[in-house]
């Protein structure tokens, strides 16, 4: 089952800790971040792969875009 984090309209570091929790929460190895910003993107990126998870997709997504990490 794939987890998703809507973290649009909201602005760093808010996006990468909710990231993180769902991480912790440790309940699937698939998670979908939604965010609307570079920056964002970026951010969450990082801080999944300080996790050891790795980032599968990057899609442009109505104006924001939806990350999809994995651990492996």
């Amino acid at each position: 089952m794939i987890k998703t984090v809507d973290a649009r309209g909201l602005s760093c570091p808010q996006p990468v800790l909710m990231t993180l929790d769902e991480i912790k929460e440790g309940e699937t190895n698939e998670i979908e971040i939604l965010v609307d910003t570079d920056t964002s993107k970026e951010n969450v990126a990082r801080a999944a792969q300080s996790q050891g998870w790795s980032v599968t997709d990057t899609v442009e997504d109505n104006g924001g875009y939806k990350l999809t990490i994995r651990k492996e």
